[in-house]
């Protein structure tokens, strides 16, 4: 039986959003697991892991959770009205506008699915891609709401993608200094495809974005040295990470479900 129901914010009633809740299972209304999607799959990508978390909840019970999808995204079929009266539709809101939605929509969940205030209630928020963004930038507008937050292969939010790859036409560049298997042809198509590149839709390699030998040399460190930095968002002995997830590429709750889960009941574990 589909658990998709629809609402219309306060702050935008003429548009609806697609959302889930699940109550929460042997437990109070201690926390509310929110999963935020990347852009390239919608919230029923987080089904696999919802499931693993009913049938092994943690000791303490299992707590709400909510998924939904964004404007224009997946099963959310209306488009963000701010965009009808922009002057570029395609760019009317912006992630603050995402944000400010997604506390709306949590305010009126709060108080219509689980009879209390969304200040009374931490958040953990579990995200993939531009989601762990979203979060971040949630968390910042909302300081001491969320208390836990998981990354699932976040987005790069301090690059502009092209700067990764050095520019082998840059004034003093050495050619001599490319390593093995890397050439100044390959940086250029790379740096131009970057210039292009707007979202992680599907696979970055498949897209053709960049040979393995260049994601291996210049984009796997750079993200691994990112996800470093993203684990010390909080005090060192409630960090974690980062991790590989084995078997998995960008969309790890599709691809791994089960590490997901386990990380997601540790984190749950601890704030009970």
């Amino acid at each position: 039986m589909s658990r998709y129901q629809f609402i219309s914010l306060a702050t935008k009633p003429s548009a609806q959003l697609c959302y889930s809740f699940y109550p929460a299972v042997g437990a109070a209304n201690s926390c509310l697991v929110v999963f935020v999607n990347g852009l390239g799959l919608p919230q029923s990508s987080w089904e696999g892991v919802i499931e693993r978390l009913q049938a092994q909840p943690p000791a303490s019970g299992l707590p709400a959770m909510l998924t939904y999808d964004r404007y224009g995204q997946g099963q959310t079929t209306d488009r963000d009205p701010g965009d009808i009266r922009a002057e570029d539709p395609m760019h009317g809101h912006d992630t603050l506008t995402v944000v400010r939605d997604l506390h709306q929509l949590l305010t009126q969940i709060a108080s219509d699915k689980m009879g209390t205030e969304l200040s009374r209630l931490p958040l953990v928020v579990v995200s993939n891609s531009i989601g762990g963004a979203l979060a971040r930038l949630y968390a910042q507008e909302h300081p001491g709401t969320v208390a836990g937050l998981l990354f699932l292969d976040s987005v790069l939010a301090n690059s502009d993608f092209v700067s990764i790859y050095p520019d082998p036409d840059a004034s003093g560049f050495d050619l001599a200094s490319l390593p093995e298997g890397v050439t100044a042809d390959a940086l250029r198509a790379a740096r131009a495809y970057m210039q292009r590149f707007e979202a992680f839709e599907v696979e970055f390699e498949r897209m053709g974005g960049a040979p393995p030998r260049l994601t291996e040399v210049y984009m796997n460190p750079y993200w691994h040295r990112f996800n470093e930095g993203l684990a010390q968002l909080t005090e060192p002995e409630r960090s974690k990470g980062p991790l590989q997830a084995p078997g998995a590429g960008h969309f790890i709750q599709k691809d791994n479900p089960d590490i997901v889960c386990n990380e997601i009941r540790e984190i749950l574990e601890r704030i009970s």
